[in-house]
Order: structure tokens, then sequence, then C-alpha cells
């Protein structure tokens, strides 16, 4: 049954390869949407210097803006099929069906993340001090970092499944998709970085699941969180990825057991 997801997480991941025009014009699109962002930050610090480093905070917006699809791409398959009643074609499948679609959207997440996200730090790593991205603080910090964005990227693809999950209920996935994707890009960092909101503010966010896809992998990356820190910060991760994959699962047992598609 393993080899059933690893199957469909290996055919998802070689679609997102297919779409090299999508990646180069995401690329552009977030390079000048970094180098906005950027501008912005250094004429708020030659006008009101800040606590934090400036090359702390202009790193932080280049890696959101590196890992802005791992936040905020869906399934649109699925919505579709969903919306058709297609998806009763699915359930015919001997497979469990969340762990189905969740191994297609975090392969989407993965892949879409790595092809703009790679070329986006190198880019970002080339350019001037305060300007450009920092090295990590440590050796150690980088590995933490990554450890802490693996963990980021199943708790948003377990946030996704739960989008889709009460879109089976709705059946339109604009209103559920856009009051989440309003949390998510607030709460994780993607409009203002969370290390610029009053550290009252900051001690409570870190305690929601939004922070936990990316805010906090940027933290142990840039040097805000030590890395003496990290086993704290890996149990929050830990903590919310099975509590929202627990909601994620019971959600789709009780939408199937109730389930009712187009014509009857």
């Amino acid at each position: 049954m393993t080899r059933a997801y690893r199957a469909v997480f290996g055919m998802r991941a070689k679609m997102e390869l297919q779409y090299r025009g999508a990646v180069l014009g995401g690329f552009v699109c977030q390079v000048f949407f970094g180098l906005i962002l950027v501008s912005l930050y250094r004429a708020l610090y030659r006008s009101r210097p800040q606590a934090l480093p400036l090359e702390t905070v202009v790193s932080y917006v280049w890696l959101q803006q590196a890992f802005f699809r791992m936040l905020l791409s869906s399934d649109n398959d699925l919505a579709d099929k969903i919306r058709t009643g297609d998806i009763a074609y699915d359930l015919c499948r001997p497979v469990d069906m969340y762990r189905f679609y969740y191994a297609r959207i975090t392969a989407q997440k993965l892949v879409g993340s790595l092809l703009r996200g790679v070329p986006m730090m190198v880019f970002a790593l080339l350019l001037p001090k305060g300007w450009g991205l920092m090295r990590p603080a440590s050796p150690t910090a980088l590995l933490c970092a990554l450890a802490s964005l693996a963990l980021g990227l199943l708790c948003v693809s377990a946030m996704e499944n739960i989008t889709m999950g009460i879109t089976m209920r709705t059946l339109d996935p604009r209103g559920v998709q856009a009051l989440l994707n309003l949390l998510m890009t607030l709460m994780a960092g993607n409009i203002l970085p969370l290390t610029l909101f009053p550290d009252a503010w900051q001690r409570v966010l870190s305690f929601l699941p939004w922070t936990q896809m990316l805010d906090a992998p940027i933290r142990l990356y840039t040097g805000v969180r030590e890395t003496s820190s990290v086993g704290a910060v890996l149990g929050i991760q830990i903590l919310w990825t099975a509590v929202l994959l627990l909601l994620g699962m019971e959600l789709w047992k009780r939408n199937r057991e109730k389930l009712v598609l187009q014509g009857g």
C-alpha cells in the first residue's frame, strides 16, 4: 500500500517538472516582488532604524519569496473533481483517499518550491550586502532550518487537505481558501516579517500553526532563534502537524460517510 502512495508522489512530482514556463514566470515575479520589498525595508531603516538588523529582515523577505509556492499552491484538480462529482471515480481506488491526496499535494508543493526557491536563493546570495540573502548563521543553523522546513511542508500540506475537506461540504473552494490564505500569508510572515512584530505578539504567534510553516525555519536560518532551542521549535511543529493530520483524516472520514454526489 505504501508503494501506491510513493507512486502517486512520484507522478505528481514529474507533472510539476513539465511546467518550465510557469517556473520561469514565477521566478521572475517573485524576484521582482522581493526587490520591491527589500527597497521598502531599506527606506524604512534609513528613516527609522529597528533593533533587528536590516540584513536579517532582507533575508527573511527572500526566503519568504523563495518558498512562496509552498504556502499558497493548491490542488486545483481535486477542487474541480469535488465541484463536478468526478471524485466518485477516485473513491473506487483501493487506497485511502486522504493519504492519496496528501501525497499529491506534498509533491506539488515540494517540487514547485524547489524549482523556484533554489534559483532564487542563489540569485539572492549573489546580491550585495543589504540587498541579498545572508549566509546561514552557522552550519548547524542551516541543518536545523532544513529539518524545520521539511516539517513546515508536512504541516502546510495537512492544512491544505483540511481546506479540501471543507470544500467537500461547501462545493466551492474560493471562500475557505481566501480565508485560510489570508491567515497563512499574515501569520506566516508573507505580508510583514513576524520578526518586526512586537515581542508580546511574537510569543503568541509562535504557538499558532501558520508560523510553523515557514516562519520557524527562517528564524533558525537567520539565527533569530538559537539552535539550542531547536528541540522546542521542532516539537511544536511536530505537534501541529499531527493535530492537523488527525483533523483532516477525521474530516475526510465524515465526509465520505455523508457524501452525496451530484446527480443523486
